[in-house]
């Protein structure tokens, strides 16, 4: 029978067939062995489909794939990893079934594959070698595989494999792209030494290219460049970075045309992602590298936007997003006073650059039709035309207040579709916008990046009309309540500044703005209503935890100026939230400074000193606003009494405590409304020597309410 399949090798698959018998009804292991040489044999000539690979699978099994690679001695006269190779055929073989290549049997034998890769190599074992890559790129490809082969320490094996430069070192180079794709933050965790080991090889070569090889290698470097752990902390990854930038340097000086320059503009925000500036050094050349970095980007975005093609910006959208990147770097180093990159001369001319790419961004986002709206590239044109309108306040006023009910609209849309998303229930019962996977289906939010210029835009007559008239207070109010609740799991813990609490922050400052320039508008728009509800009910909550002072003032002092408008307003009739909103407002007012001894200056409390830079402005209108609220909440003198801070300053003054102007002028403001409208109030500060010292600081308002009867 050997003898007829041995007469029938060249015949095909009907000699495979004959194999296949021969694999089920062997009696010997010679007759089997024979039999699996003329099949692995027909599996490495490709004569192999779906069914066929099926038959054999079906015929052997996991188990003799596995014998095979367990034996160490090879036939009488056969090389020393016969058997194995013969084993790594057959399961590079399964591995074309995508069902196969995920088995249990499969993933158990990754660091098998791990090992033929790092073994030496010869020509003996170069089939060995490509077998390997097959099944690692199979299991790759499966649900489980990326985890199965970080944990199996593939990536490791891989690394070693490329700096090697060992037979297949390109696959395993390809291989790793495919990892980091699916797992970049694992991989790091666990072999950062190799990955880095790897980048080095990369940038060594990127550099001393002289090539169209440095142009691939722009496309293949950024998949090795991570977000975390910073590289320009590693000494071994600072010295890639300079690499990068000295090849980058050597590239972007010279005259390119666009298939060498978009790479090398991708590549060059994928360093700002992960590096910012610090991967370009201080002094006259990396100041220029820097200059002409935007100066490129801003070009481009011009050529494709200021008369867009359809068909231009989509094959463009890409290499403009990472000029968005790079664009974003520069405002960013315009602003920066503390060890700048760039000279002032250079600042102003890139000022002026980037000033016309956004007249292209604005004109672009004028197109833009409905349909579009949840186009990745639209998003990424509106984020960074916020990052312009929240530092440059006054460049194309007349073209973005000519934009803003596209942007109110733009955002409203993406958050009404957010809302709606995270309401869907999952399998397990939960809504979709909580949990480990939180967002990564949602619709982007705009408002967060759009919120520090609309900040600016209130304050100012014409663009605030507009956005009142385009109904952004409601929707800035939906979106309060909305990155509120996302806050309250983060207070137990204390937690670095998120970007949840920056937008909050800056929405306080956003609806002072418009409690002091439209006060009519709180007043007569329900939304304001509901932020008062909001307002009142969070504070208590969030005064006691001290990582978030910065944000209790903001919305103790907002809370405070919109009581003075809303006095009359149903939640503000002694309800409790009303009482226990108050009383926190008092706490956070009187904590702040501690009380002196005789004759010592007024200082800030510890608690407060950390934050005071961002708070001083805060509780000095919180203290303006506590004023005009004592005669329009007739409870409130008695929630003073009660928190015993009246009595603690009025005997701090009468020990001839020391006061800055302002304070004297917040504490006089606090005081004599508290004389007017209480009894019990004017009393305990008269039993305080009152008429006294309030001649003595200069009082003449608290002076001539306590001289009233």
């Amino acid at each position: 029978r050997l003898r007829s399949m041995a007469s029938c090798a060249g015949e095909g698959r009907p000699t495979l067939r004959r194999c296949l018998a021969v694999l089920r009804e062997a009696s010997s292991d010679s007759e089997q062995l024979a039999a699996l040489l003329l099949v692995t044999k027909a599996v490495r000539a490709g004569e192999v489909d779906a069914r066929t690979r099926r038959q054999i699978f079906h015929a052997i099994g996991f188990t003799l794939p596995g014998r095979l690679l367990a034996s160490r001695e090879p036939p009488e006269g056969c090389p020393e990893h016969t058997f194995q190779a013969l084993g790594l055929t057959l399961l590079a073989c399964f591995c074309t079934d995508p069902q196969l290549a995920g088995h249990s049997q499969i993933l158990n034998k990754i660091p098998t594959f791990n090992d033929v890769l790092l073994a030496p190599c010869s020509p003996d074992t170069s089939s060995m070698v490509d077998d390997a890559y097959q099944c690692l790129a199979a299991v790759l490809a499966t649900r489980k595989g990326p985890k199965e082969l970080v944990s199996k320490g593939t990536v490791s094996a891989l690394c070693q494999a490329y700096v090697r430069r060992g037979a297949g070192s390109e696959r395993a180079l390809r291989l790793l792209e495919g990892l980091l794709a699916a797992a970049e933050a694992r991989c790091w965790q666990r072999d950062a030494p190799h990955l880095l080991a790897v980048l080095g090889q990369l940038s060594d070569d990127f550099l001393s290219a002289g090539d169209m090889s440095k142009f691939e290698l722009c496309e293949v470097l950024p998949r090795f460049i991570p977000l975390s752990p910073p590289l320009a902390q590693d000494p071994q990854g600072s010295e890639c970075l300079h690499k990068l930038y000295k090849g980058l340097a050597n590239i972007l000086g010279s005259k390119l045309d666009q298939s060498q320059r978009d790479p090398a503009l991708k590549l060059a925000a994928c360093l700002v992602q992960a590096c910012g500036s610090d991967w370009i050094p201080a002094g006259r050349a990396g100041s220029k590298f820097l200059a002409l970095l935007v100066n490129l980007a801003c070009v481009e975005v011009r050529l494709v936007l200021e008369e867009p093609d359809p068909v231009d910006v989509e094959g463009k959208k890409e290499v403009i997003t990472a000029c968005y990147v790079l664009i974003e770097m520069g405002i960013q180093e315009c602003l920066n006073e503390e060890k700048p990159l760039l000279e002032e001369v250079q600042k102003i001319q890139l000022l002026r650059i980037m000033e016309e790419a956004f007249g292209a961004v604005i004109f672009y986002l004028r197109q833009v039709r409905q349909e579009e709206l949840h186009d990745p590239f639209i998003f990424a044109s509106v984020r960074i035309l916020g990052a312009w309108m929240a530092e440059e306040t006054s460049s194309l006023k007349q073209e973005i207040c000519e934009l803003l009910p596209f942007l109110v609209h733009y955002a409203k849309k993406l958050f009404e579709d957010g809302e709606a998303a995270a309401s869907l229930p999952q399998p397990d019962g939960t809504p979709a916008g909580l949990g480990s996977s939180e967002g990564a289906h949602l619709p982007q939010d705009a408002l967060r990046f759009l919120l520090p210029g609309f900040c600016h835009l209130t304050a100012e007559d014409k663009p605030r009309d507009i956005l009142i008239c385009e109904g952004a207070p409601a929707l800035l109010c939906e979106y309060f309540l909305q990155q509120w609740q996302l806050l309250l799991p983060e207070l137990s813990s204390p937690t670095p500044l998120t970007s949840t609490e920056m937008s909050l922050q800056t929405l306080c400052g956003i609806f002072l703005n418009l409690v002091v320039t439209a006060p009519d508008l709180i007043r007569r728009d329900e939304c304001f209503s509901s932020l008062m509800d909001v307002l009142l009910k969070s504070l208590p909550i969030l005064l006691p935890q001290k990582d978030h002072l910065v944000l209790a003032a903001n919305i103790a002092t907002l809370g405070l100026m919109m009581a003075r408008i809303l006095a009359s307003s149903a939640v503000l009739h002694g309800t409790r939230p009303a009482k226990e909103f108050f009383r926190a407002a008092i706490r956070f007012l009187a904590e702040a400074h501690s009380t002196p001894g005789r004759g010592q200056a007024v200082a800030v409390a510890p608690a407060y000193e950390g934050a005071w830079p961002d708070v001083r402005e805060l509780w000095l209108l919180g203290m303006q606003a506590l004023a005009g609220c004592v005669p329009l909440v007739p409870w409130l003198p008695r929630a003073v009494l009660k928190a015993r801070w009246l009595q603690g300053l009025a005997a701090a003054l009468a020990r001839g405590a020391s006061l800055d102007p302002e304070l004297l002028a917040a504490f006089q403001g606090v005081l004599a409304e508290l004389a007017g409208a209480c009894k019990t109030c004017k009393e305990v500060i008269l039993s305080h020597q009152g008429r006294e010292w309030a001649n003595l600081y200069g009082m003449a308002v608290l002076e001539q309410r306590l001289s009233e009867q």
